[in-house]
């Protein structure tokens, strides 16, 4: 999904049902925000963390939005939101002894990134 601010020259892109806790993909967006373009997909593409395989397709995604829908320079692209929201919780019964259950939760989250060109 590709959206813009009309006065502004910036471009976002969405993932919705993302397979692990806000919690941990923040960490991942944390490292993000504020970089050029091109350090941030350095910055994903070594890191050790499982999801930062999906924000990397995402921050691309949002790159090849400005670029192609709204003819943007990515030379001069900067990451300038990475923003992490809550999804649903599947919750799952796991058996315990005694004849009792123990509830395990599995969260999605959902993450936008907002690229910006940079002014010089």
């Amino acid at each position: 999904m590709a959206n813009t601010n009309k006065n502004e020259k910036s471009c976002m892109a969405t993932c919705r049902s993302i397979r692990t806790s806000p919690r941990k993909l923040n960490l991942v967006a944390a490292t993000i925000r504020g970089k050029s373009a091109d350090k941030a997909v350095a910055e994903l593409t070594f890191s050790k963390r499982r999801i930062a395989k999906v924000a990397l397709q995402l921050l691309k995604s949002a790159i090849a939005n400005a670029e192609n829908n709204h003819n943007l320079n990515i030379d001069k692209l900067v990451v300038s939101q990475a923003y992490v929201g809550k999804g649903f919780v599947m919750k799952r019964m796991n058996a315990r002894g005694r004849g009792r259950g123990a509830r395990i939760l599995k969260p999605f989250s959902s993450m936008t990134v907002v690229v910006k060109e940079r002014e010089e």
